[in-house]
């Protein structure tokens, strides 16, 4: 069987989540239906958005189920912006660079449709949006920024950003914030409420929105969801029966829901084992890839608390990420790279080329995730097989950027 690292693509499902959907696919009723069998499915469909919420700190009434993680930043990101504006001229959207694709087409669909402006808060040289940038920007245009959206940790390098900071200058400047926390969630702890009081935000104010996905901690593929406080205001993308509190429309899949939970509640009781033991694997696998070959950079915050427990992002001297990555698959070792390949050619990580790195250093990317079923037999797997694969990257070497198109 092949070693798999490529958790913060997806993680492999929970033999709990798994059971929880077998028994719930044998209940007959839309939970909209209001004879016994539907109330049947409502009783496990609502039970299911409580036990979430418990492990996100909120009620479950603040759940609103997706279809997964990238609806739910579209749904907070143009809801939210929509909403805006509706009583005055909001047209400012607040975002760090190197976001993830779900954020960053929606924004771009806000400036290209709608007239949102963007303002693009820079990165540091290990990821982290700049605080001071942020915060200049508030004191000078919070009267017409609709809202502030960013990552909790970022989806390539992993670094944690200051949440809370952020939290606290948006509530203080009255606008709302809405996290990407797809990729933090179950890797560390998050609490939305507790968060809310500690930056004493008001009303429609600082963290009133948050995005989760299932498939990230164990649960099924296909459904997300989308934390929003009570008192936020959002203009639904989806009409219809207004099913959850009038925000999206559509019969709720109760089988994912409860997959969903059983997941949620496995990885909230281990959360601070399971990163302890994720962080050292993780801290092994980068000692020892730097000591297997020349001209191997660690990206992201080199710190073991300021980044994820199971990212690993790697940057390699004269290879192209991609060939790395198919070597190393060759050999039964499944990573991801840190560029997106538009019409076959390599493209150059976005986060890294915001982060400062050169062009060469955004192209030779690789991302190592861990999860919760990794062991050191899989870091073992991933450094006996990395040598090998390098060397014939580095024999190949960068990639030509022009094809017979550009002629």
């Amino acid at each position: 069987m092949a070693v798999y690292l490529d958790h913060a693509a997806t993680t492999p499902m929970r033999p709990e989540a798994i059971d929880a959907m077998l028994d719930a696919m044998r209940l007959v009723g839309n939970p909209a239906s209001i004879h016994s069998a539907g109330q049947q499915a409502k009783r496990v469909l609502e039970e299911s958005r409580e036990r979430i919420a418990a492990t996100l700190g909120i009620d479950g009434i603040e759940v609103v189920f997706t279809g997964n993680g990238t609806e739910a930043v579209n749904l907070a990101i143009k809801g939210l912006w929509w909403s805006r504006q509706t009583d005055a001229a909001r047209p400012r959207l607040i975002v760090p660079a190197g976001e993830h694709h779900a954020t960053v087409d929606t924004v771009e669909w806000l400036a290209a449709h709608e007239g949102a402006v963007i303002d693009e808060v820079p990165l540091d040289d290990v990821g982290r949006l700049r605080l001071d940038v942020l915060e200049a920007l508030l004191a000078e245009h919070a009267a017409s920024v609709a809202l502030v959206t960013m990552l909790w940790a970022n989806n390539e390098v992993g670094t944690i950003q200051p949440v809370a900071e952020v939290a606290r200058l948006t509530a203080a400047a009255g606008v709302p914030l809405h996290v990407d926390a797809v990729s933090a969630y179950g890797q560390v702890p998050i609490d939305v409420r507790g968060l809310r009081r500690e930056t004493n935000a008001p009303r429609g104010a600082g963290l009133v929105a948050l995005s989760v996905s299932a498939h990230k901690i164990g649960g099924p593929s296909g459904i997300g969801a989308l934390v929003l406080d009570r008192s936020a205001a959002l203009e639904p993308l989806i009409h219809g029966g207004g099913q959850q509190r009038k925000v999206r429309s559509g019969t709720q899949d109760v089988a994912a829901a409860a997959g969903f939970a059983a997941a949620a509640e496995i990885v909230h009781a281990h959360l601070d084992d399971d990163a302890t033991r994720i962080a050292a694997l993780r801290d092994r696998l980068i000692a020892g890839a730097l000591a297997a070959v020349p001209g191997v950079h660690l990206s992201g915050d080199p710190t073991a608390d300021g980044r994820l427990p199971g990212n690993v992002h790697l940057s390699f001297d004269g290879c192209e990420g991609d060939s790395l990555l198919f070597l190393l698959d060759a050999a039964g070792v499944a990573v991801s790279t840190g560029s997106a390949c538009q019409a076959g050619v390599p493209e150059p990580s976005h986060v890294l080329m915001a982060m400062g790195r050169s062009e060469a250093d955004a192209r030779g990317a690789l991302r190592i995730t861990l999860g919760h079923d990794s062991t050191d037999a899989d870091v073992d797997a991933f450094l006996a097989a990395l040598p090998a694969a390098h060397a014939q990257a580095a024999k190949a070497g960068l990639a030509a950027r022009a094809t017979s198109f550009d002629r």
